[in-house]
């Protein structure tokens, strides 16, 4: 790993977020039920920051998960192109699937994109499924393909949602997708903000375990 990309890696703000909060290694990894050897490697970049860490580390240490994901972007970028497209045949996405999700990533070969649309199976049925809410900066909107969901929020309600419906809000506000009823449930997901775009090369990298994590964590 280069210097640039040493330096740019999440585990450098995870590190400071801990030290901040008083937080030993060995206590954060206690509270997360994750091995120490695990959490050092995740600070140090020695292993690599899939989707589920990210998500289980940024709860724990009450971080915003786009501004964390946007630590690990390169300070410079390569101008975007003029004109350029990128057609997704059905069935041919690129995915990753865990007990808690199946994301799949139409687009997924185009960088640099302003906004990420994202295909979601929700399986979760309670928060505690799901792990949590989760917060990044940005806007999020939501439109349900099939079945029935909740949106659940640190704001509101929980909204009911149905094949059909759709809603625009505020990613900044901690929120959770929920299946609700038997039927599976299926929606379109498109976040638009920052880090986002390293949010999905990340998720779309959480099916591929590390060699070295044998934790199953």
């Amino acid at each position: 790993m280069t210097k640039t990309a040493r330096d740019n890696h999440p585990g450098r703000l995870l590190r400071a977020a801990r030290i901040e909060q008083g937080l030993t290694l060995r206590a954060l990894a206690t509270r997360l039920d994750m091995p120490f050897s695990t959490l050092s490697k995740l600070e140090n970049g020695k292993m690599a920051m899939t989707y589920d860490k990210l998500v289980r580390l940024a709860q724990a240490l009450g971080l915003d998960l786009g501004s964390l994901v946007a630590g690990a972007v390169p300070a410079e970028k390569p101008p975007a192109a003029l004109g350029r497209r990128s057609v997704s045949r059905a069935g041919e996405w690129q995915g990753a699937t865990t007990e808690r999700y199946t994301h799949l990533y139409p687009a997924g070969d185009l960088l640099d994109k302003m906004m990420v649309p994202i295909i979601i199976d929700v399986k979760a049925r309670n928060i505690d499924d799901v792990g949590g809410l989760i917060r990044h900066s940005g806007e999020e909107y939501l439109h349900v393909l099939s079945g029935t969901m909740e949106l659940h929020s640190d704001l509101y309600a929980p909204l009911p949602l149905a094949q059909g419906d759709s809603v625009y809000f505020d990613s900044g506000m901690a929120h959770a997708y929920v299946r609700v009823g038997d039927e599976p449930c299926r929606v379109l997901s498109v976040c638009a903000g920052p880090g986002m775009q390293r949010f999905a090369e990340l998720a779309s990298r959480s099916a591929e375990p590390a060699a070295d994590d044998v934790s199953g964590h």
